[in-house]
Order: structure tokens, then sequence, then C-alpha cells
């Protein structure tokens, strides 16, 4: 599976921003998909997660009400709708997949996801 991530760039506090990420091979719709960020010089965080389904989403608490995850599978492709954007947002973010086909339960931890994208800067200005 190869992920690519896209869609970062600079806001004002308050913007919106959208990330993508596109992945490959044909059994996107079975795995866990996450949203993870790495802000300069602090370890890389759990923003939010989706099963395969959709049926099951998750969010960090400092961006729930905030920030939206989904994802089309036809096009095998996740999302994540950023609004509401605050300085402290500003990150690197990455998306993530597992390698269980049909897990219905979130992860949140990084070592429970087994590939990664390279990774969208978003920047937040004050």
């Amino acid at each position: 599976v190869q992920l690519q991530a896209s869609g970062g760039g600079l806001v004002q506090a308050g913007g919106s921003l959208r990330l993508s990420c596109a992945a490959s091979g044909s059994s996107f719709s079975l795995f866990l998909m996450g949203w993870f960020r790495q802000a300069p010089g602090k370890e890389r965080e759990f923003v939010a997660a989706q099963t395969g389904s959709g049926g099951n989403v998750y969010y960090a608490e400092s961006v729930k009400g905030r920030f939206a995850i989904s994802r089309d599978n036809a096009k095998n492709t996740m999302y994540l709708q950023m609004n509401s954007l605050k300085p402290e947002d500003t990150a690197v973010y990455y998306c993530a997949s597992d390698n269980v086909k049909g897990r219905r339960a979130i992860r949140t931890r990084t070592w429970d996801y087994n590939y990664w994208g390279q990774g969208t800067q978003v920047t937040v200005s004050s």
C-alpha cells in the first residue's frame, strides 16, 4: 500500500483546508485509515480515524467539532476537512493505514498503523 497526502498549505486562523490521501492497492475499503500530525519538537499525535466501512470514526479531543474525516472507497481516497483552524493546528499531517482487513475498532497509536504517507505541511497564521 502506498499513500500520498496532499492539500496542505498556509491559512489564516479561522480558515479551512481539506487534506486528501490517495491510496494504491485494491483493498482500500477494508482497512482502517487515520490522520496524524507532528509539530516541530513534538511527537506525532493522533488526529482522526475511520474504519474501512466508514461506520466508525473517532477524533482527538483537540479537533472534535472542527475536523471531519471521510473516505471515498470508490476513489481509494480519504479526506480530512479542517475548519476553524487555529495556530496550534500547525503541523505536518500524515495519513496512515493498517493492514488488518475488516478491523472494526479504532486505533489511535502510531504503531497500530503499518503504512504512512509522506506528510503535508499545514501552517495556520494568527
